[in-house]
């Protein structure tokens, strides 16, 4: 029995908000949408067309204040290969929410206040 890497799912409040964060900040596109009749939910699959993983953000009509992260101990890490390029863009976009030098990685953090490290693409 084998398993494969399908996606990863973040909950959003503000689902434009958030589409259009990750599509400035990351370049990721919308690849796929599932709106049920009910509009109780809305799930977007956002890719990068250059891996088959997934990020899927999921809208919940009923949720009526932002998501409690708690100590947002879990992130998601994305490489680049333009990581200087990268940090400029991201502190214009006044997301840059903590960088280690030393490491060679910063981490930019979303509207709903979750964090996404970023690396440079020779980096493992």
């Amino acid at each position: 029995m084998n398993f494969y890497f399908a996606h990863n799912n973040l909950n959003v409040f503000d689902l434009e908000k958030s589409l259009n964060f990750y599509k400035e900040a990351l370049g990721l596109e919308e690849t796929r949408r599932i709106t049920p009749e009910s509009g109780e939910f809305i799930i977007v699959y956002l890719g990068d067309n250059k891996t088959p993983h997934l990020l899927e953000l999921t809208w919940m009509r009923d949720m009526n204040r932002p998501y409690n992260l708690g100590d947002n101990e879990i992130h998601l890490a994305f490489r680049t290969d333009d990581y200087e390029n990268a940090l400029i863009k991201h502190k214009q976009m006044d997301c840059v929410c903590f960088e280690n030098k030393d490491m060679g990685i910063y981490f930019i953090e979303d509207p709903d206040g979750y964090w996404l490290e970023i690396i440079p693409e020779k980096r493992h």
